[in-house]
C-alpha cells in the first residue's frame, strides 16, 4: 500500500537546487505537477525559509500535506571552514520554521534529507544508522553536521513525542546536474570538473587539487536519490519494518542511501580528466584539509526495501558534465 496518492499536495522546499530540480523531475513523472497543483515548491528567491513569519504564511496559503526538505545552506570543505556561523545558523532556522511548520499545520508526512558528514569521523566502516554520535566529527564541517544532527533529532522528538510521521534520510556524497560549480565552495566533484574544465579551455598545463587525494568517497548521482526518496516516502513506516534498531531497542527514523560506487579522491581526480579531456598534470596540495579519511555507508535497509543504485559513476560523471556545459552556456552558472 504506498503511503502516498495523487491527491497528496507535495511541498519540495529548495527546489531550484541539485537535490530539488532531482525530485521535481521525478515526482513529474509520477504525475505530481505544477499545472494540477500537487507539486509546490520554493526558491531562495520566492521564499526565505530562515523566516518564520514568511514560512507559516506560505503554508496556510498553500496547505501541502507532504514535505520535503531538501533546502540547506551546503558548500565544500572551504565554505563550511570559514562560514561556521552561517552553516550552523542559516540551517538551524531554515529546517526548524519547516519542521514546526509542518507539524503546526497538520502536514501528513515530512521527509527530512540530512548527510552522510553527521556521522564521526573515525567512525567504523561501513556506517551503520545507529552509529551517530559515537564519536567526535569532522572538525572542518561540524557546524554543518551539528544542524543536520538537530534536524534529525527534531524530527525523530516529534515522532515519539506527537507522533508525527517525520522520516529522515542520510545520502552519501550526491552529484549531478544543477550542482554548484563555485570555484572555492563547491563539493568535490562539482570543483574538480570545474578545475579541469577551465583548465583545458585555457590550455593550463597544471591543475592543483586539494590535500594528499587519498580519502576514500562514495558517491551517488542525484536522480537516483530521488528514486530512493520517493521509495522511501511511498513504502516505509520506520515503526513498523525495515528498520534499524538504536542502543535502547527503539525503530531508527532515519535510513543511510548510498551506492557501491567509492573511489579515491586522486582516481577521482584522473577520472574526471579524463572524461573532460584534459592532458595536463596533476598537483596535490597538501597543506589544504583531507577531510574525513572514509565515509562508506552502510545501505541494508534502504536495499531491502527494494532500492539501489543505478547509474554507475563513469556514466554519472559524462552526464553531469554534459550538464555543466549546457548550463555554461545558458548562463545559468
Amino acid at each position: 500500500m504506498s503511503l502516498l496518492s495523487l491527491n497528496d499536495r507535495i511541498f519540495v522546499t529548495g527546489g531550484s537546487g541539485m537535490v530539488g530540480n532531482a525530485l521535481c523531475k521525478f515526482l513529474r513523472k509520477k504525475g505530481f505537477k505544477e499545472e494540477n497543483n500537487k507539486l509546490l515548491k520554493s526558491t531562495k528567491k520566492n521564499l526565505d525559509l530562515r523566516n518564520h513569519i514568511l514560512v507559516n504564511k506560505w503554508f496556510e496559503i498553500n496547505k501541502p500535506n507532504i514535505v520535503i526538505i531538501a533546502a540547506a545552506k551546503v558548500g565544500g570543505i572551504i565554505a563550511n571552514r570559514d562560514y561556521p556561523v552561517e552553516f550552523l545558523l542559516d540551517n538551524l532556522k531554515i529546517q526548524n520554521n519547516l519542521i514546526e511548520a509542518a507539524f503546526n499545520f497538520k502536514v501528513k508526512r515530512l521527509l527530512f534529507l540530512g548527510s552522510s558528514c553527521i556521522y564521526p569521523k573515525f567512525s567504523q566502516q561501513p556506517i551503520k544508522e545507529r552509529y551517530l554520535l559515537e564519536g567526535h566529527l569532522e572538525s572542518s564541517n561540524q557546524c554543518y553536521a551539528l544542524a543536520k544532527i538537530a534536524g534529525i533529532k527534531l524530527c525523530e522528538a516529534y515522532r515519539k513525542q506527537y507522533n508525527f510521521d517525520t522520516i529522515s534520510l542520510m545520502p552519501t556524497n550526491l552529484y549531478g546536474p544543477y550542482d554548484n560549480y563555485h570555484a572555492k565552495n563547491s563539493h568535490v566533484m562539482a570543483s574538480l570538473i570545474r578545475k579541469f574544465h577551465e583548465a583545458k579551455v585555457n590550455n593550463i598545463e597544471k591543475v592543483v587539487c586539494w590535500g594528499t587525494g587519498n580519502p576514500l568517497r562514495e558517491f551517488l548521482y542525484v536522480e537516483d536519490f530521488a528514486e530512493a526518496c520517493f521509495k522511501v516516502l511511498t513504502e516505509w513506516e520506520p515503526n513498523k519494518f525495515n528498520s534499524a534498531i538504536d542502543n535502547d531497542g527503539y525503530p531508527i527514523n532515519w535510513i543511510n542511501i548510498g551506492s557501491k560506487f567509492e573511489i579515491s579522491i586522486k582516481e577521482l581526480a584522473n577520472k574526471i580528466a579524463n572524461v573532460i579531456g584534459y592532458k595536463g598534470q596533476i598537483i596535490w596540495d597538501t597543506n589544504m584539509p583531507d577531510g574525513t579519511p572514509r565515509k562508506k555507508l552502510d545501505n541494508e535497509f534502504i536495499n531491502k526495501l527494494g532500492w539501489e543504485a543505478i547509474t554507475n559513476l563513469d556514466l554519472g560523471i559524462k552526464k553531469t558534465y554534459a550538464s555543466f556545459k549546457n548550463e555554461l552556456n545558458s548562463n545559468i552558472l
